[in-house]
C-alpha cells in the first residue's frame, strides 16, 4: 500500500492524522509520543502519520533551537517508522534536503513560505514520496493547484495540500474554511488542516512565536465539520519546555479526547 492509499485506508471514512513534535528533540521523546498516539488512532480507525521536523530553518532569532543534527534526527524518524509501524513526515527547504530526507521518511513536506519554489517542488516530486504542500499564508486557496500541478507534471501523482491560515495584519492568522472544499475541488487531492500552526502569532516582540492553544479544538472541530480529509497537530508532553513552537502546541495528554471528539463529528457528518 502506498502512502496516499494509507491516508485513505480508514474503513469507516474517518479523517487521517499527522501529529508529533515540532522538531525532533531526541529519540526517546519521539518514540514516547508515537507510542502514545498510535494506539489511540488505531482504536478510532484514524490512519496515523508521525510528524517531526529534523531541522528548523524558519526561525525568528539566530539563537533559536534548530535541531540536534540532520542525520541524527532523520535516523530517529526512521526508527519511529520501524518500531511503531507508521509512516513519518518531515519538512524540507532545499532540493538537496528533499533528496536527503527521502531515504528516511514517507512524506516530504513543503513549508508554506516555500510553496511556490519550483526547484524544490520538482525535487520533492522526483523522490517518489508523497508530497504535502502547505498553502502559503500569502496565497488564496485557488492558487494552490499550480503548486500541485508542478508535482504532478514532474511525474508524481502522490500529493496533498495543507491549509495553515492566512496572514492578517502583522501578528495573527485567520482560517478561511471556504478554502478546504475549494482546494479539494481544484487540486483533486487530500486537503489537511494544520490546526496548531494556524494559531501561531509569529514574531512577537521577544522574537519568539506566540500562539493560542486554547483555540485548538475550535479550529479542529470546524475543519472536520467542513470536510477536511486530514488534521495536522503538533503535540508535546510538556509544551512549556518544548524547544520550538511550544506556545501553540497541544499538550500530549489532551490529544486522545480531542481525537474522540473529532471522530464523533466526522461520524455525524458522513454517518459511519
Amino acid at each position: 500500500m502506498d502512502t496516499l492509499q494509507y491516508l485513505k485506508s480508514s474503513a469507516t471514512g474517518n479523517f487521517f492524522l499527522l501529529a508529533g513534535p515540532c522538531v525532533i528533540e531526541g529519540e526517546q521523546m519521539a518514540l514516547d509520543i508515537a507510542r502514545t498516539i498510535a494506539p489511540v488512532c488505531q482504536a478510532l480507525d484514524i490512519p496515523y502519520v508521525f510528524k517531526g521536523s529534523y531541522r528548523k530553518a524558519n526561525r525568528s532569532r539566530l539563537d533559536s533551537f534548530t535541531g540536534i543534527g540532520d542525520l541524527q534526527a532523520l535516523r530517529i524518524l526512521a526508527r519511529v517508522r520501524e518500531e511503531i509501524g507508521v509512516p513519518v513526515v518531515t519538512d524540507v527547504h532545499t532540493p538537496e534536503e528533499a533528496r536527503l530526507a527521502a531515504d528516511f521518511v514517507d512524506i516530504i513536506q513543503i513549508p508554506a513560505f516555500l510553496c511556490r519554489q519550483t526547484d524544490l517542488l520538482i525535487a520533492a516530486a522526483k523522490t517518489g514520496k508523497l508530497v504535502n504542500i502547505k498553502k502559503g499564508q500569502f496565497l488564496a486557496p485557488s492558487s494552490m493547484h499550480f503548486a500541485v500541478e508542478k508535482v504532478r507534471q514532474s511525474g508524481n501523482d502522490m500529493v496533498a495540500v495543507t491549509d495553515r491560515g492566512t496572514s492578517f495584519g502583522y501578528g495573527d492568522l485567520i482560517v478561511d474554511y471556504r478554502g478546504i472544499p475549494e482546494m479539494q475541488s481544484t487540486c483533486h487531492c487530500p486537503v489537511i488542516m494544520d490546526v496548531t500552526h494556524s494559531l501561531q502569532q509569529p514574531n512577537t516582540s521577544g522574537g519568539v512565536t506566540g500562539g493560542r492553544p486554547d483555540m485548538i479544538e475550535t479550529i479542529a472541530r470546524a475543519a472536520i465539520a467542513v470536510g477536511a480529509d486530514g488534521i495536522f497537530i503538533e503535540t508535546h508532553p510538556n509544551p512549556a519546555q518544548a524547544k520550538s513552537d511550544g506556545a501553540n502546541m497541544l499538550a500530549l495528554d489532551k490529544l486522545p479526547a480531542l481525537l474522540e471528539h473529532l471522530s464523533a463529528i466526522r461520524k455525524t457528518i458522513i454517518g459511519f
